[in-house]
């Protein structure tokens, strides 16, 4: 069944095809059935093909498929191919089959959109480039479709364009995410001179076989390509796209602002972790960002009042934890974070959904509550996904996975206290900014009223992800709950095992001090947003509190930052050259002409005793040169 596995990223292609050409000419029902029906055949295939691989393991432990040759010229040979292994084959899953959901999900969301099969066209493009970027054999391939979702990215977030700001949110995400690709596309330059291939598993052995750790070569190469993946994975310092990003519809931050797109980046860093290793000063970088991320967005999300904008700040919080694990070795630990997680958050975006669409788009979570008891089946999956986030223990999926991280920074060899400490406090920080989001919405009095309610197909994509944020996580039970390492023993198979240099028996009491922060975090927000809310109330209003709260709420004053140091120089010298620079060299040279036409043709009287006038002045003047020289 492993021949079937270009069909995988070729179905979601296909539907864009159809709907990109003939999109115009189908009812909407013709356009759900081909933009939902290609992902869920995409989502069936990679099921099967999962399955014939763990079943029946090629040998290697891998599988390649070539398609055809791409490009021969000058040295460089590439082919459309792809590439199967454990670190593939969850990625491919978790792509296909939450697309899948999304998509369903979408079919009921978008139901009066006048742009019906437009979206499903985007989305469906975007799932292909996807699947091509997590299946790419060689690191062109690759990018191809690392661009190819930043384009589809631009289309979502823009999707309402005939609002400014989605346009003006749009164009932020590409030029910031351009920032990091510009970085990506340098480095695969310089693995390209160095080592005369992108083939991604030749790339990874020459280099393993010819750069000593520490090399400058390594150092560079891993450097550039965490630019491409701080772009587009939203982290430090290029995480501002992301929040401005929720202009979009609610499915488009569930696909690509949630559950995977943000996450290339991580699966780029995983997929290269030999050029990490083999750049330990860069690898260490990557664990600071993504500690100094996670705390960051952490405080960001309590302050906002948008139920989207927590979401995004949270997304860019959580994927700082797979950056911090990825930075210290725990590879596996990455990944596993990286599934649950989409899981979860795409849960929690759908839900969010339900509850816009039903309150006749408020996004002010302080404009709603009371939600529970008209929205049941809403509210208990949102309070699960909330709960997995949160990492509640032992029940759900984001427990199991936040653990697993936190234990591997703290027993690393190249983890530490202040790396383990920056995560115990995101995750007190995840548990009060998530509990205080369910509160808001869910409890206390109902402030705006449920137009809409939703349907089953909207309902059966947000159940189904609630059941897999629930039991998601057992997939790997740790050592002290019976030691079942069913993900990260199948992952071993393409990334490294950690070194580990903690005692075993410290584990529980990092679970146990994780799991107390979870709980508190959980009741902080029931004491400061639903028990007592004045105190809240009180805080904003105090100067000092007032002044934390905007700081907090504008990102840190990112934005502001950027906007006086790049922003605003750049738009004063677009003013400046708004006929271009480099044309006035041009335009000189022609006002010169013309000055010198206006002044010979002053000359040109007509009247003959000034000609004679001036020959003779001229005669006279050649004559004094030739008489004195």
């Amino acid at each position: 069944m492993l021949e079937l596995l270009w069909l995988i990223p070729a179905m979601p292609f296909a539907g864009f095809l159809v709907l990109a050409t003939a999109g115009k000419k189908l009812s909407r029902t013709g356009a759900a059935v081909i933009g939902a029906g290609s992902a869920g055949v995409s989502a069936l295939i990679s099921l099967i093909v999962a399955f014939s691989f763990i079943s029946s393991p090629p040998a290697g432990n891998s599988y390649s498929q070539v398609l055809w040759e791409w490009v021969n010229t000058g040295g460089l040979s590439l082919s459309i191919s792809f590439y199967l292994d454990a670190l593939s084959v969850i990625m491919v899953l978790v792509v296909s089959v939450v697309g899948f959901l999304i998509h369903l999900y979408s079919t009921g969301f978008m139901a009066r959109d006048d742009g019906y099969s437009r979206f499903f066209s985007y989305m469906n493009l975007f799932v292909g480039s996807m699947l091509t970027l997590v299946l790419a054999g060689n690191l062109l391939l690759l990018f191809l479709g690392w661009e190819g979702v930043g384009l589809c990215s631009y289309l979502l977030i823009g999707f309402w364009y005939r609002e400014t700001q989605n346009g003006y949110a749009a164009l932020k995400a590409f030029i910031v995410t351009r920032i990091g690709d510009t970085a990506m596309a340098i480095g695969l330059f310089l693995l390209f001179y160095n080592l005369g291939t992108l083939d991604i598993q030749q790339a990874m052995g020459l280099a393993k076989a010819n750069w000593p750790v520490g090399s400058g070569i390594a150092i560079a190469a891993a450097a550039l390509l965490l630019g491409g993946a701080l772009g587009k994975s939203a982290q430090l310092p290029l995480q501002t796209w992301l929040p401005d990003a929720m202009a979009g519809p609610t499915p488009v931050s569930a696909l690509i602002h949630a559950a995977t797109m943000v996450t290339a980046g991580v699966y780029l860093i995983a997929r290269t972790h030999v050029l990490f290793t083999l750049a330990p000063p860069v690898q260490s970088a990557v664990a600071i960002i993504g500690a100094a991320t996670l705390l960051v967005a952490g405080f960001s999300a309590l302050a906002q009042h948008d139920i989207k904008r927590v979401l995004a700040y949270s997304t860019i919080s959580q994927i700082g934890y797979m950056f911090l694990a990825l930075g210290v070795g725990a590879w596996s630990a990455a990944i596993f974070h990286f599934m649950t997680h989409a899981f979860f958050k795409a849960l929690l975006f759908l839900g969010a959904g339900v509850v816009i669409q039903g309150l006749n788009e408020e996004h002010d979570m302080f404009r709603m509550g009371g939600l529970r008891k008209e929205m049941p089946a809403t509210f208990w999956s949102f309070l699960i996904g909330a709960a997995s986030l949160s990492a509640l223990p032992l029940v759900t999926a984001g427990f199991y996975s936040k653990d697993l991280v936190l234990w591997d920074v703290w027993s690393s060899r190249t983890g530490g206290n202040w790396l383990w400490a920056a995560g115990l406090l995101g995750a007190l920080l995840t548990s009060i900014y998530s509990f205080r989001m369910v509160f808001l919405t869910f409890y206390g009095e109902k402030k705006t009223p449920v137009t809409r309610t939703p349907g089953p197909v909207m309902l059966i994509p947000v159940i189904a992800l609630a059941a897999l944020s629930a039991v998601g996580g057992f997939v790997e039970i740790p050592g002290t709950m019976g030691n079942v390492p069913l993900f990260s023993g199948f992952l071993e198979t393409a990334l490294p095992k950690m070194v580990f240099s903690g005692v075993p028996e410290s584990e529980l009491i990092s679970q146990i001090i994780a799991a107390i922060l979870s709980v508190g975090g959980i009741y902080v927000a029931y004491f400061f947003w639903l028990a007592l809310p004045e105190y809240a109330r009180d805080f904003t209003k105090h100067p000092a509190g007032s002044a934390l709260h905007r700081f907090l709420f504008s990102g840190w004053g990112f934005d502001w930052l950027y906007a006086r140091l790049f922003v605003r120089p750049y738009v004063w010298a677009a003013r400046v050259n708004k006929r271009d620079v480099i044309d006035l060299f041009y335009s000189g040279i022609a006002l010169i002409n013309r000055l010198s036409h206006y002044a010979l043709s002053a000359t040109q009287t007509g009247k003959v005793r000034w000609y004679v006038m001036v020959l003779g002045f001229g005669a006279f003047i050649t004559i004094t040169i030739v008489v004195f020289t």
